[in-house]
């Protein structure tokens, strides 16, 4: 089933990300919108403008949190100050999960400020299920992890990335934020069949999904997020809806980001690929 423990028993519909180019759109014209995703890092301050536009925004939507600086698969432990703040704003947006990515980006309390590939071994799959423990039985919220788009591989690895990403959700028990442009990208640069990847995790454990657009070069694909989603990203989100039923999808738009309109448009065509699957349900903004 689309809802489950895992984000919050919730079926949000279709998202996407708040960018402050769009604040003065959306709090004017109020659009219809199912939901926003928030990164929280730039909301975790003590005040001032961000505040100010989340909690304007809290009035009319639901709101969903997205991290990028937990850093599961670091060996370092949690940091308690980010998960204070983390939990005070879990408790103003009163998100019914939160997500973060799979990777690892700290060393000795020194954080590279990227979302670095783990090495697929059964050591760094219990050190990281470990601390998603630890982070939710602190926040009290179900968590999401997210698959990340990677351009090197580790030779210590013992298995295939989806098969690592199993072994840390099975062992954390927790969800998964399925980023099906990522696996592309991922494919592409380290010659696997995406479809491998798809059909070969726990789909009950899927609490959302990400689309996003990416940029080819040369000798490699990067996750760019910068126009709309291309064909066989699309092809590979009509694979997971096979497999997970009409699931929370959010579209990443994060650089060169056009009119609301266009972000919001681009984010709809995924209802299309839900037609004949169970419906996911619709929360529609409030009466401003």
């Amino acid at each position: 089933m689309p809802a489950n423990p895992y984000n919050g028993f919730t079926e949000l519909g279709i998202g996407i990300g708040l960018r402050i180019p769009h604040y003065d759109h959306i709090l004017s014209e109020k659009p219809t919108v199912d939901w926003f995703e928030i990164i929280s890092e730039n909301y975790m301050v003590d005040g001032g403008r961000p505040l100010e536009i989340l909690d304007r925004i809290l009035e009319q939507y639901r709101v969903v949190q997205h991290g990028v600086s937990m850093y599961f698969g670091s060996a370092d432990p949690l940091n308690r100050e980010h998960l204070k703040r983390l939990k005070a704003l879990v408790k103003r947006t009163k998100t019914p999960f939160l997500s973060d990515h799979l990777c690892w980006g700290s060393v000795d309390g020194t954080y590279s400020h990227d979302l670095l590939p783990m090495p697929y071994t059964f050591a760094a799959a219990r050190v990281t299920a470990q601390r998603i423990r630890q982070a939710r039985d602190y926040l009290e919220v179900p968590i999401c992890v997210e698959n990340v788009s990677s351009y090197a591989e580790f030779h210590q690895s013992e298995m295939t990335e989806w098969e690592f990403l199993t072994e840390v959700v099975e062992r954390a028990d927790c969800g998964i934020l399925l980023d099906v442009n990522n696996i592309y990208v991922s494919s592409k640069n380290h010659n696997f069949n995406p479809l491998d990847y798809l059909d070969n995790i726990p789909h009950h454990r899927v609490g959302q999904i990400h689309i996003a657009g990416h940029s080819k070069f040369e000798k490699y694909i990067l996750d760019t997020h910068d126009h709309p989603v291309l064909d066989p990203v699309w092809k590979l989100y009509a694979r997971a809806i096979e497999h997970c039923g009409a699931t929370s999808t959010l579209l990443e738009w994060d650089a060169h980001i056009p009119s609301f309109e266009e972000v919001h448009d681009e984010a709809l065509k995924a209802k299309a690929f839900s037609a004949d699957r169970p419906k996911a349900g619709v929360a529609h903004a409030k009466a401003g």
